[in-house]
C-alpha cells in the first residue's frame, strides 16, 4: 500500500475580518467527500510541523492544515488573542474547504483548539486526537511572565529553554534541531504573545468533560511542556477515550517519530471507521 500523496492542491487563503489565514494546504485526496483529517499545530510552529507524517498516512485521506494567526504566513494581528478567536479560525477553515465530519488532530495549543471546536461545532468533528495537550496548560501567571519576557527581549533568549521542553535530549543534541529553532524564531512577537494569552485564559476542564465522541490522547515520555500525566488527565475526562505514550519522544512527536506517530493516527482512523 502506498502512502498519502505529498503533492498538495493549490494553497488557499481564508479571510477572517482583518486577519488572513494563509497557506491553507489540502494534501492527499482531491475528493471533498473523502475522509478528512484536520491538523492543528503547536505554539511557535507552522503547518510544516506535519510534513514528515504525511508520507506515512494511508491513501485516500484528505488532509487539511493551516497556519494559526500570528504564525507562518498568516496575518499577525496585535495581541492578545482569545481562544474563541482561534477556535473560530479553525471553524472558518473547515467551512471554507467544505470539511465536515472530520477527525481533528491538534497538538499543544492545537489540541486546545480541537477541544473548543468539538464543543462548539459537533457537526464538524466526529473524533479527536489530543496530542501533547491538556484542557488547561500552565498557569495564568506563567504565561503572563512569558509574554512579558518576549515583549522585552524577543524569542531568542528563550529559545534554548523552549527547545529543551520540546525535544528529547538526543534530538536536541543533533543537527536536526536547527530547523525547528529557526521556525520558532520566525514566529512574530505578536503571534507568539497573542497565542500565549489565549492559552493563559483557557480552562476546558468542564466543557471537555461533557464531550461524547471518540478521543485518542498521545503523549511523549520526554515532553517537558505537557507531561504525560497532564495529557492523560485531560483524555480521561472523556468516557471511552484511549491514551498512547510515545516513549523517547518529546513535545513534538510528529517531528521526532513521524512514522510511529502516523501509525497511531492510522490505527485510530481505522478504529473509528474513518478509513
Amino acid at each position: 500500500m502506498t502512502g498519502l500523496s505529498s503533492r498538495p492542491m493549490p494553497d488557499l487563503t481564508v479571510p477572517r475580518g482583518d486577519v488572513r489565514l494563509h497557506v491553507l494546504r489540502i494534501d492527499g485526496s482531491a475528493d471533498p467527500g473523502a475522509p478528512s483529517l484536520v491538523l492543528a499545530n503547536s505554539l511557535g510552529t507552522h503547518l510544516a510541523l506535519w510534513d514528515a507524517v504525511l508520507p506515512h498516512l494511508p491513501p485516500g485521506l484528505r488532509v487539511i492544515r493551516w497556519d494559526k494567526r500570528g504564525h507562518g504566513r498568516s496575518s499577525a494581528p496585535p495581541a492578545p488573542y482569545a481562544m474563541g478567536a482561534l477556535v473560530s479560525d479553525a471553524e472558518a477553515v473547515m467551512e471554507a474547504t467544505g470539511t465536515r465530519d472530520a477527525v481533528f488532530a491538534g497538538l499543544s495549543i492545537g489540541g486546545m483548539i480541537a477541544q473548543g471546536l468539538a464543543v462548539k461545532r459537533p457537526d464538524l468533528v466526529r473524533a479527536l486526537v489530543l496530542s501533547n495537550t491538556a484542557a488547561r496548560i500552565g498557569t495564568k501567571a506563567l504565561w503572563e511572565d512569558r509574554i512579558a519576557a518576549v515583549r522585552r527581549h524577543g524569542l531568542e533568549p528563550l529559545a534554548d529553554g523552549i527547545l529543551d521542553r520540546w525535544f528529547s535530549r538526543g534530538f536536541r543534541r543533533s543537527d536536526a534541531v536547527a530547523p525547528w529553532r529557526e521556525m520558532l524564531l520566525s514566529t512574530t512577537v505578536e503571534g507568539y504573545c497573542g497565542c500565549c494569552a489565549a492559552i493563559a485564559g483557557t480552562d476546558f476542564l468542564t466543557p471537555t468533560s461533557g464531550l461524547r465522541l471518540p478521543v485518542l490522547g498521545i503523549a511523549g515520555s520526554e515532553d517537558g511542556a505537557t507531561p504525560p500525566d497532564l495529557v492523560r488527565e485531560t483524555v480521561d475526562l472523556v468516557p471511552g477515550s484511549r491514551f498512547e505514550l510515545m516513549r523517547g519522544a518529546g513535545h513534538l512527536p510528529p517531528v521526532e517519530a513521524p512514522e510511529a506517530y502516523a501509525a497511531l493516527l492510522t490505527g485510530f482512523l481505522d478504529a473509528t471507521g474513518h478509513l
